[in-house]
């Protein structure tokens, strides 16, 4: 067994599979806590306010929407120097990122960074390797927090892009829903290259309108993720995607379906000037003939 770190004190919230899958990476090597809103039969979950308030890390393992209730509760106990993270990829019910609801709550009184990338939890939990984009505010933050996976197979890449990677990640669940309609559908390699392409185009245009940089959707938490969640026959929304090209329409639900539904409520931005995310609510709200709206969207693309 590793030697523990005396040093260091870190707290999961939320025992789902990415919160076993960080329990996987970090427990050999530090002090853990795990608090679980809803734990079941057997499970101890730890006092939140207690363990936030001995944490030097917490990892929010946890959808976006239960974050800022969470955050509110342990951040008058949060030690000065502790970090929180969260690899949340969605928007709350106001429309919020995770970046943005730990610089509302914690402000400058906190560090808060944000882990996106290829980190499906099944692989993590099997040993396979792992890589994320840390956006945080500096690289000594970076140091600190790379420093917890050293010994693991998770990779970890610096950006202080946090808008550019935020927005990446939460809109790829959205463009992969059209990658499982198409291999439903049976397409071809040939759409799944043109989606690739359509796809990035778009994202680089809206991260670049919410603030990030053009070339963050280029990066791990942007075509990285993409191309893990869009292929992958374990991906949740690669499965949602094939389920509306059968027309079924039941237990249709998700990061990318709320993410829709949230960019559309708040007008979070012009959906009109990105016809890919276009269809791809279309089909969501009404999945009728998904061949043929695709076709009528590569036809008006091409304008044929």
């Amino acid at each position: 067994m590793t030697n523990k770190s005396v040093q260091q004190q870190m707290l999961i919230l939320g025992y789902g599979e990415m919160g076993h899958a960080f329990e996987h990476l970090l427990a050999e090597r530090y002090h853990l806590d795990v608090w679980e809103k809803y734990p079941l039969p057997g499970f101890h979950s730890v006092d939140l306010e207690n363990a936030a308030a001995q944490a030097d890390i917490v990892f929010f393992c946890l959808p976006v929407n239960p974050h800022k209730e969470v955050l509110t509760r342990i951040a008058p106990l949060l030690k000065t120097n502790s970090i929180c993270i969260s690899i949340a990829k969605g928007l709350d019910e106001a429309g919020q990122t995770a970046a943005e609801i730990f610089a509302e709550v914690l402000g400058e009184n906190h560090d808060y960074a944000l882990l996106y990338g290829p980190m499906i939890s099944e692989e993590i939990c099997a040993h396979r390797y792992a890589f994320a984009e840390l956006g945080c505010r500096d690289a000594s933050l970076y140091e600190k927090i790379q420093d917890c996976f050293k010994d693991t197979l998770l990779y970890v890449e610096h950006t202080e892009d946090i808008p550019g990677i935020s927005w990446s990640v939460i809109l790829k669940n959205v463009y992969a829903l059209i990658f499982g309609m198409a291999d439903e559908l049976q397409l071809g390699d040939n759409m799944r290259g043109y989606l690739s392409v359509a796809a990035l185009r778009e994202l680089s245009q809206i991260v670049h309108q919410k603030g990030g940089k053009k070339d963050s959707p280029y990066h791990l938490a942007g075509l990285g993720d993409l191309m893990t969640t869009a292929t992958s026959e374990d991906s949740h929304h690669h499965t949602l995607g094939r389920k509306l090209a059968r027309g079924e329409t039941e237990n249709i639900a998700g990061e990318g379906v709320h993410t829709l539904e949230m960019v559309i409520k708040h007008r979070l931005f012009d959906v009109s000037k990105f016809p890919l995310f276009q269809l791809i609510y279309q089909i969501v709200k009404k999945p009728d003939n998904v061949a043929s709206d695709i076709s009528c969207y590569l036809n008006a693309v091409y304008r044929r």
